[in-house]
């Protein structure tokens, strides 16, 4: 399948309690990783897609879930978005050593993100 969901993040205003609700209700393994002054925790899932959880980046926005969809690159498909009708709230940000991303919303107000990993 092309553009296959390759990521779901929670951004949560409490961490620690997200934590503590979803390793005990699924049996997901989570990992802190230090991500500058913050803590991003992976999620793996064992089979499927995994994903990650961090503190949510923006005020006063509730806890969500966010999708990632791979891309082969990410600033073209940003551009596409946008010829479609979408927004960029995000624009392509890089993750060092891991990929970069962006995130779009499109025209009936549904938001995603674009991960295009690192390439060797």
């Amino acid at each position: 399948m092309a553009n296959p969901f390759c990521h779901i993040e929670l951004n949560t205003t409490d961490p620690d309690k997200a934590k503590e609700f979803y390793s005990q209700l699924f049996d997901w393994e989570m990992q802190d990783m230090p991500m500058g002054e913050e803590t991003y925790t992976m999620i793996n899932v064992g089979e499927g897609t995994g994903g990650g959880m961090m503190k949510n980046p923006v005020p006063n926005v509730p806890s969500h879930w966010l999708s990632y969809i791979q891309v082969d690159d990410v600033s073209a498909s940003l551009e596409k978005a946008k010829s479609l009708g979408g927004t960029v709230l995000h624009e392509k940000h890089e993750i060092p050593q891991y990929g970069c991303f962006g995130i779009v919303q499109d025209p009936t107000g549904a938001v995603f993100a674009m991960w295009q990993p690192m390439t060797e």
